[in-house]
C-alpha cells in the first residue's frame, strides 16, 4: 500500500504543481475529517484557513491549532490526522523532493 497522501486520501489531497524539485499539494477537509497514515517529505505548509487537528504517529499524538495565512516548516514525517475543530482545513504543502525520511512526531512551527 502506498503512503503517498494523494493515494491514501485522494478526496482530500490534490497535486496542483510538480516538477523535478518540488510537488505542491492542496489539502482540504471538514470538521471530523480523517486521513489514513501517510508520509510527507521535508515540506513548507501554508495555511489558507485556521483549523485544529490531532496528528497521530503510532501511539504518539499531538493536538495543533493553526492560524490562517502562516507558513510553517515541516520536517519529513509519517502521520494520520483528524480535523478536531469546527472549521474546514485548507492548506498548501510545498514538498521538497530528495529530502530526509521520517521524524518520530510531527514538528510544526512558525517560519
Amino acid at each position: 500500500m502506498s503512503d503517498d497522501p494523494v493515494r491514501t486520501d485522494p478526496d482530500k489531497y490534490e497535486v496542483i504543481f510538480e516538477n523535478d524539485r518540488v510537488r505542491v499539494l492542496e489539502y482540504r477537509d471538514v470538521p471530523g475529517g480523517r486521513t489514513h497514515p501517510h508520509r510527507h517529505p521535508d515540506s513548507v505548509m501554508y495555511t489558507l484557513s485556521g483549523f485544529r487537528r490531532r496528528l497521530q504517529t503510532g501511539e504518539d499524538g499531538r493536538e495543533v491549532a493553526m492560524e490562517p495565512g502562516r507558513a510553517y516548516w515541516l520536517p519529513a514525517q509519517t502521520h494520520a490526522g483528524e480535523n478536531t475543530g469546527t472549521t474546514p482545513t485548507h492548506v498548501l504543502f510545498v514538498e521538497l523532493k530528495g529530502g530526509s525520511v521520517g521524524s518520530p512526531l510531527p514538528v510544526i512551527g512558525p517560519a
